[in-house]
């Protein structure tokens, strides 16, 4: 599952993250917020996971902006965020910019390294939107990236998006990283994907975004994944699903869309 940001909004209802991020980084707002939100997800993924024994375990996933990685207080925060939950280490993947990545960023290629080590994941988010420099990976603290929407959308139709989702699967998988696919809206996309041998993938194909009380009933329940060959059925939860929690009204709360 993957925790986002959403923020009702006393007065404008519920807000977007487009509406309220950047100002949020801006104003250094995001460190405060961030700090909630990974607690917030950590305390729900194991809930989850305490709720379905003997199940899958469940991985949660957390956007994280280079403002918040350069806070000196950053790594205890998450350390102390997994140990108030109870939440293993290598249930967390941490998602970051590929900018921020590929930049000359010392201090936060250091914290990454340092989450790695205790076995948080890091991963590269909307992969092809940045640099793009595939050499670059192998030197990177990173254990997967997520091929951007955009190119996801051309899938199978346009040639050049194409050949770049195919090249990006091959390249990644040499180098050992685990790869997933971002926005999958129809079944033929799927399918080609699955031609590549794409490790995971998400989009509105799975489902739409869901709150806490949705994703857990869904997780509960048994769900078929579109596409796949033989009548194959799959639990929601061995998919890549994105997740939710509660908040208070007139503050951001994270909320869900299924992968």
């Amino acid at each position: 599952v993957e925790a986002l940001v959403r923020w009702d909004h006393p007065t404008r209802g519920q807000l977007a993250p487009s509406d309220f991020i950047d100002v949020s980084e801006e104003s250094g707002q995001i460190v405060a917020i961030g700090a909630w939100v990974v607690n917030a997800a950590c305390q729900q993924a194991r809930l989850w996971q305490q709720e379905r024994r003997g199940s899958r375990e469940l991985r949660v996933s957390v956007n994280t902006s280079a403002r918040e990685v350069v806070e000196p207080t950053f790594v205890n925060g998450v350390e102390a965020a997994l140990a108030s939950s109870g939440l293993p280490a290598r249930y967390l993947t941490l998602e970051i910019t590929e900018s921020m990545m590929l930049g000359d960023e010392t201090d936060s290629v250091a914290a990454l390294r340092e989450l790695r080590r205790i076995g948080v994941h890091i991963v590269i988010d909307d992969f092809g939107t940045g640099y793009s420099a595939l050499s670059y990976l192998n030197q990177l603290p990173v254990d997967g990236l997520k091929i951007d929407r955009s190119f996801i959308q051309g899938l199978g139709i346009e040639r050049e998006k194409t050949a770049i989702v195919s090249a990006t699967i091959a390249f990644a998988h040499g180098l050992g990283l685990a790869v997933t696919a971002e926005g999958i809206e129809t079944e033929e996309q799927l399918q080609h994907l699955m031609a590549l041998d794409c490790n995971l993938g998400q989009g509105f194909l799975f489902a739409r975004p869901l709150d806490v009380v949705a994703m857990g009933a869904a997780l509960a329940s048994e769900y078929t994944l579109p596409g796949l060959p033989n009548g194959r059925q799959s639990r929601l939860d061995e998919g890549a699903t994105r997740a939710s929690g509660n908040g208070r009204h007139g503050t951001p709360r994270h909320v869900a869309v299924a992968r």
